[in-house]
C-alpha cells in the first residue's frame, strides 16, 4: 500500500483520542502483540489490529472510515490484556466505527450486507416471540403491527435468533470473519 501524504490527516488521532478508552492510540510500537492473539486476523487477510492503529496515528482517516476492514473485528478484546502499552485496540477500532455512522460514511444497509446484525421480514415473521425469549442481547422486540424487529444498536450478530425462528424470518449476512473463514 503505498501512503499519499496529500491524504493523511494529522488531526484524525485527536478526533479517536477523545472516543473512551483510545487515550492511549499514540503508545503504540508495533509489538504485535494484539495480531498475535487476534482470531480474526488469522482469518481474514487484510484484518491486522497493530495496522490499523498505526493508521490512525498516521492520519489514514479516508482509508480506515471507507474500507470494511474494521468492520471485520470481532470486539473480543483479546488484544485489550496483551498491550504493554495499554493500547485499546477493540476500542480504537469501535471509535473508528462509530465515526464512519456519525459521519455518514456507512449507512444501515451496508452495515447489514456486512453481518453486523439480523434482519426480520416481516411478511413471513409469524409473531411467535422465540427471537424475543431467547436473544441474549434484548435485540428483538415485537412491532405494534405483530412481527419482529431487531435493534442493530442492540444485535451481537450472534445468529441465535436464525437459527431458532421456525419461520425463517429471520436472516444474517456472513460476516467477514465467516468469509474469511471459509477461504
Amino acid at each position: 500500500m503505498t501512503v499519499q501524504t496529500a491524504k493523511l490527516n494529522s488531526d484524525f488521532i485527536k478526533a479517536i483520542v477523545s472516543h473512551k478508552g483510545c487515550n492511549t492510540a499514540s503508545l503504540c510500537y508495533g509489538c504485535g502483540s494484539c495480531s498475535g492473539v487476534c482470531p480474526v486476523e488469522k482469518v481474514v487477510d487484510e484484518f491486522d489490529p497493530r495496522k490499523i492503529v498505526h493508521m490512525v496515528g498516521l492520519g489514514m482517516e479516508e482509508t480506515l472510515l471507507s474500507d470494511d476492514t474494521i468492520w471485520a473485528c470481532s470486539q473480543c478484546q483479546s488484544c485489550i490484556p496483551v498491550c504493554p502499552q495499554n493500547v485499546r485496540c477493540a476500542d480504537i477500532i469501535k471509535a473508528l466505527r462509530d465515526e464512519a455512522v456519525r459521519r455518514k460514511v456507512v449507512d444501515m444497509k451496508r452495515l447489514q450486507a456486512l453481518g453486523l446484525f439480523a434482519v426480520v421480514d416481516g411478511g413471513k415473521c409469524v409473531a411467535c416471540l422465540t427471537c424475543v425469549r431467547l436473544c441474549p442481547f434484548g435485540a428483538p422486540s415485537m412491532t405494534d403491527e405483530g412481527y419482529a424487529v431487531i435493534e442493530p444498536d442492540l444485535c451481537h450478530a450472534c445468529g441465535i435468533c436464525v437459527l431458532d425462528c421456525p419461520a425463517q424470518a429471520i436472516e444474517l449476512a456472513p460476516s467477514l470473519e465467516a468469509k474469511g473463514a471459509e477461504i
